[in-house]
């Protein structure tokens, strides 16, 4: 209630723009490309009196003919009554409530409509950063409380129509990235959009807006205000855009990565950690356009592996065991200067895994490469073998063994780990096992018994 008095008391009065209403058919979107649990969803809150508008980046991709990541609904029903209606579903979030609807192994994200709020009706810090912003609205507050004209485009899968409130699908088809409203005001609501218009630039292939890159260098302080976990989960969204190196340099240009991805910087400015790095971002690169998954895990594991290695070194050299010098270098490194990334548990888990996986792919003998076959995280770790493999750290032939040994039948494994128990599988040099001298006889091993020692005469040098 007293929200809704300041609301009223402080807001100000913003016009409400009248959106274009386009034939989606027009700019290449068609039913079949929608995912069909979106559209239930849409067709669900439709049903039941509400709208239910598929909205924002599905509908950008869509129009710039790209394949969404996924597809987010808007409505106007609230949180609870969306969560009334959608029996496997849950409302989290707590800046920002919404509701995750499960179908099958897709997660639908449904969010209401927000408000045209004066920002201090609203509770913020000191920098002017939003902290809490659960007033909900009318679509027409809610297009203007978008980023960008291109993100506020809805798109209804039942009428076939998108509705365009800030000439969004112009700004795409002009190719520039415009923010809607005051680009100052709206960075210092949330930084994180500083770091948002240049990954969108750089994947989308787009022009940022004069008036929208201005401030970004002079801003750029504000992004140490923000809590680390968004950071991270923007800068996972730049190492998985499909142009990661393109988007750090580009980061780098605007002053945004010292200030948001620093330990990145620091490993972009060392010239062996950034090949490995680069090896790695051009990797998922190709995967991406190849569209196949992507692990964030992996990526960051590749991303912080030169210095892991470098510490796995250091400790072999300090006399440690080849294995616990890697356990000691894992936990260095993520409980060190990388802590700041403040990685979840279960990702760092992902990634310690992955590293502590690498030395047993030296081990081809015996029982150990069927074990480490069944492994739930072997092809990832095969994967980052062969990271390491472009990078020169290991020789090829390791990682087409383990190749040939992965698809081979059962015989040819047995021929392939007979062949690395001889030592003729590369990558592996022959031991030998050195034999104790025998004594000849019974009584000859007496004789070395009883015998005097031998008199002990002094070196050359004494």
């Amino acid at each position: 209630m007293i929200r809704k008095i300041l609301r009223t008391l402080t807001a100000k009065i913003a016009p409400r723009p009248k959106p274009a209403v386009l034939n989606a058919a027009h700019y290449g979107i068609a039913p079949e490309r929608i995912s069909p649990a979106a559209r239930r969803v849409c067709e669900t809150l439709q049903r039941n009196g509400h709208q239910g508008l598929i909205v924002g980046g599905a509908v950008r991709d869509l129009i710039l003919g790209r394949k969404p990541k996924d597809f987010d609904v808007a409505t106007d029903a609230p949180p609870e009554r969306v969560r009334a209606l959608f029996r496997r579903s849950r409302i989290i979030g707590r800046r920002f409530r919404i509701v995750h609807v499960y179908a099958g192994r897709e997660t639908v994200e449904v969010t209401t409509f927000r408000a045209h709020v004066d920002p201090n009706a609203l509770a913020t810090d000191e920098h002017g950063r939003i902290l809490e912003d659960n007033v909900f609205g009318t679509i027409e507050e809610d297009a203007l409380r978008r980023d960008f004209t291109a993100n506020a485009l809805y798109y209804d899968p039942i009428q076939g129509v998108i509705h365009d409130f800030h000439h969004g699908v112009g700004d795409l088809q002009a190719g520039v990235l415009r923010m809607i409203g005051d680009p100052e005001k709206r960075y210092r609501e949330d930084p994180v959009r500083m770091l948002r218009a240049v990954r969108l630039a750089t994947k989308l292939g787009l022009t940022i807006d004069a008036a929208a890159r201005a401030p970004l260098r002079r801003l750029a302080p504000l992004l140490a205000n923000v809590p680390q976990a968004r950071l991270v989960d923007e800068l996972i969204k730049v190492l998985t855009s499909g142009r990661a190196l393109h988007c750090l340099a580009r980061l780098q240009e605007e002053g945004l990565a010292e200030h948001a991805l620093a330990p990145v910087e620091r490993l972009l400015a060392v010239p062996h950690y950034r090949t490995f790095l680069e090896i790695a971002l051009d990797a998922t690169d190709r995967r991406i356009h190849e569209g196949k998954p992507v692990s964030p895990a992996f990526t960051l594991g590749a991303m912080l592996w030169p210095v892991v290695r470098e510490a796995w070194v250091a400790g072999e050299q300090a006399g440690l065991p080849r294995v616990p010098a890697l356990q000691a270098a894992c936990d260095e490194v993520l409980s060190g200067d990388f802590a700041a990334l403040a990685l979840t548990r279960a990702m760092a888990a992902d990634m310690r895994e992955l590293w502590l996986l690498q030395p047993r792919f030296e081990k081809r003998t015996g029982k150990y490469p069927y074990r480490l076959l069944t492994q739930p995280r072997y092809r990832a770790a095969w994967d980052f073998l062969m990271l390491r493999v472009c990078a020169g750290e290991v020789p090829e032939a390791l990682g087409m063994w383990w190749e040939r040994f992965a698809h081979a039948s059962e015989a040819e494994r047995a021929e392939l780990i007979r062949a690395a128990q001889q030592g003729n599988a590369p990558g592996k040099k022959k031991r030998r096992r050195r034999k104790k001298a025998k004594p000849r006889s019974a009584d000859a091993a007496v004789a070395q018994t009883d015998a005097a020692p031998p008199v002990a005469t002094p070196s050359k040098e004494a």
